[in-house]
């Protein structure tokens, strides 16, 4: 669960550190007071998208992190694929920044990581549920992954899409084949042609560097040779003067001349004489690049008209030989290919027929159980839907085959009635806010085992409700928090009441500045919080009375 989130910098938030408890956490306070600040900030610390207008003004970077502890076992298993352990004392500490420049910094545990990380593990610590979400009941293709999870199907829906994935790729392959004669033969002619100019061609990696190197040398032979034979005459030496080597041979003469009696120049001597050993090397050296370059190495016209060669097929099967050997090898196979076209395309075929026949069978097996789940799904989500003050609601999974999919083979939509003789229509057609909000808490609450996320958040789950059923969707959320950690941003009093902990985000002005505080309130202040909901800018006796009861109540 969530033991502490800490906030800094972030909107009109200053500094803030929040304590949630178990059970049913509730944050309250005026419209545009920040508390959605907070979902924003927790948002943050989950790898979510987000902007530098984020960070408060005047500032050059914003801080959010997030204490977990009782971690799931798939959470636990996320952060150990990633190299992450808890404390000793079992908690997690998620932090990241968000800076003007755009570089910000995630740490898991004092450890750097990236927002990637932080997403893919975040998933498996908070379930945040906002007025957003709740349009997703209003978009079908999302309707059938709510029948897959209550039925447990994930694996099923794996399988299935692993062997349609198998399907589509034969198919292709078996499209592409199926070109007519006329084209058939026009490609093959192609290839042909292209395989043999490539093969007369008989190009060799690193060819074009070699040839490039002898043109350089006999463009420049006289240059090269000029310098190689003085660098011959400063080291071999001339009739009129010693060259290097000799001058050394001589120094170490001299110097080994004394060493019986001055013994420190025997060790400059035995330098000398492997200095003399180097030259020497060098020596040779420069006498075989001079053999070599006096002799003719290859005529520049042919060696021209093969780098022209390699120019103009390089403008038509790549840049580079090596990529138009590639290309070659390619080009054989696909001649190959069409060549025994009517054998492979046989077996493509056939092959194809096999893949299409076990993705159907996978796709109406998973059918077959989406429907069973269907009728369980649409009873659990009307039940829970009656205690939330919809008694007369009717729903309906509607389930009709389609063509094959990366869902298998089934269109899949929930259908609802909200009043008595009316037939079910499409979510979207019917259901207004305070319907589609409490719709998606009986789904939610109905999917609740399914998941091992202790952390549920509900980001203003009480759109368009009041009275009766703003008491029901608190007491929903309240039966919730028995065995998850709930947090509940909302307006009303039905359910702020119901809280084990109450906390008021207040706005404040001073020094021409705006501040957002947290307040966790004891009995009193929660008093006079819920009097403050209920009644508007003037709190009576009558009101505080009011809430005091519904304090009692719970």
């Amino acid at each position: 669960m969530l033991r502490n989130l800490y906030i800094e910098n972030i909107a009109v938030i200053e500094k803030t550190s929040i304590d949630f408890t178990k059970g049913l956490n509730v944050l309250t306070g005026e419209t545009g007071a920040g508390k959605s600040i907070v979902i924003d900030s927790i948002n943050a610390v989950l790898g979510n998208r987000t902007s530098r207008n984020l960070i408060r003004g005047g500032c050059e970077n914003a801080f959010v992190s997030a204490e977990f502890s009782d971690l799931s076992q798939s959470a636990l298993s996320v952060l150990e694929n990633y190299g992450f352990t808890p404390e000793e004392d079992g908690t997690v500490m998620i932090q990241r920044e968000i800076t003007v420049s755009g570089k910000g910094k995630c740490r898991i545990n004092g450890r750097p990581t990236t927002v990637s990380v932080l997403k893919d593990i975040g998933v498996f610590l908070i379930n945040i549920h906002g007025q957003h979400e709740s349009y997703e009941l209003m978009s079908p293709e999302h309707h059938i992954t709510y029948i897959d999870k209550l039925g447990n199907l994930e694996q099923e829906l794996i399988e299935y899409q692993a062997a349609y994935k198998e399907y589509k790729k034969l198919a292709a392959e078996l499209n592409k084949a199926a070109l007519d004669d006329a084209e058939r033969i026009r490609k093959i002619d192609l290839l042909k042609y292209q395989v043999e100019e490539l093969e007369n061609a008989d190009f060799h990696t690193g060819e074009y560097e070699e040839l490039t190197e002898q043109k350089n040398i006999i463009e420049n032979k006289e240059r090269i040779l000029n310098a190689l034979n003085i660098a011959k005459e400063y080291l071999n030496g001339s009739e009129d003067s010693d060259g290097a080597l000799q001058s050394l041979e001589m120094a170490c003469d001299s110097l080994s001349d004394i060493t019986d009696c001055m013994p420190d120049a025997e060790t400059i001597a035995q330098r000398l004489q492997n200095a003399i050993y180097d030259i020497e090397d060098c020596c040779n050296e420069v006498s075989s690049l001079s053999d070599s370059s006096d002799c003719e190495i290859g005529n520049i016209d042919e060696i021209e008209d093969r780098l022209n060669l390699i120019y103009t097929l390089g403008r038509k099967y790549g840049n580079t030989i090596d990529e138009m050997l590639d290309f070659l090898e390619k080009a054989k196979s696909e001649l190959d290919y069409l060549e025994q076209y009517e054998e492979n395309r046989d077996i493509l075929a056939e092959n194809c027929e096999k893949a299409h026949k076990n993705a159907l069978e996978l796709a109406e097996k998973l059918s077959a159980k989406r429907k069973k789940t269907s009728e369980q799904f649409s009873r659990a989500v009307r039940d829970e839907m009656t205690f939330l003050d919809m008694p007369n609601v009717q729903l309906v999974v509607s389930q009709k085959k389609c063509e094959l999919n990366n869902y298998g083979c089934d269109n899949i939509e929930i259908l609802i009635s909200t009043n008595p003789g009316e037939e079910p229509k499409p979510v979207s057609k019917i259901a207004s806010g305070g319907e589609l909000s409490r719709m998606m808490l009986a789904i939610k609450n109905v999917l609740a085992d399914k998941d091992d996320i202790d952390t549920l958040i509900f980001d203003e789950v009480d759109t368009g409700i009041s009275g009766r059923a703003a008491q029901k969707v608190g007491l929903k959320l309240k039966e919730v928090s028995d065995s998850r950690q709930i947090l509940c941003v909302t307006h009303l009093a039905q359910i702020a009441a119901l809280a084990d902990t109450h906390f008021k985000i207040q706005k404040n002005v001073s020094d021409g500045k705006t501040f957002t505080n947290v307040t966790l309130l004891d009995y009193e202040g929660r008093k006079n919080e819920l009097a403050r909901i209920i009644g508007g800018v003037e709190i009576t006796k009558a009101t505080l009375d009011y809430a005091e009861e519904m304090l009692k109540q719970k």
